[in-house]
């Protein structure tokens, strides 16, 4: 049985801990946690998860670029705020945060991400947990664990 892995994009990730206890229920007793630490090259993190993220594997990002390599890959991509990211929507989302970041750039004051809400970390693990079990009875298995 192919295994499902989770990559979490962890550098201000805020549902690590909901992470881990969604992936209790879907990883093997006695499976260890897997915490890899890349160097500090820009993007390394990302260049990690996209080179082993494919069919079966969930990436938690909020990286649109990221989403977009590991979607490529055959991977789920969720965000934090529980948002899965689309074949459909990752074209838009990628050209906004490319005009976002020109803005940026130009100069133009631009406002962040909204505050991260209750609601948002119960919409997390309501599609985690849906893309788990979605992919469970498409016939993944679970390897260690979240691997962050």
């Amino acid at each position: 049985m192919p295994a499902i892995t989770l990559f979490v994009d962890a550098d201000a990730c805020p549902v690590k801990q909901e992470i881990y206890r969604v992936a209790e229920r879907f990883v093997l007793r006695g499976a260890a946690l897997k915490v890899v630490v890349v160097g500090d090259a820009m993007d390394a993190a990302d260049d990690y998860i996209a080179a082993r993220a494919g069919a079966g594997d969930v990436v938690i990002t909020a990286d649109v670029p990221l989403a977009a390599r590991a979607m490529k890959a055959g991977a789920e991509v969720i965000a934090p705020s529980g948002k899965p990211f689309t074949e459909d929507a990752i074209g838009m989302a990628l050209a906004t945060r490319n005009l976002m970041s020109d803005l940026r750039s130009a100069g133009a004051v631009t406002s962040g991400p909204k505050p991260f809400a209750a609601a948002d970390r119960s919409r997390f693990l309501s599609t985690l947990d849906a893309a788990l079990m979605r992919l469970t009875r498409a016939g993944f298995g679970t390897r260690a664990g979240p691997e962050h």
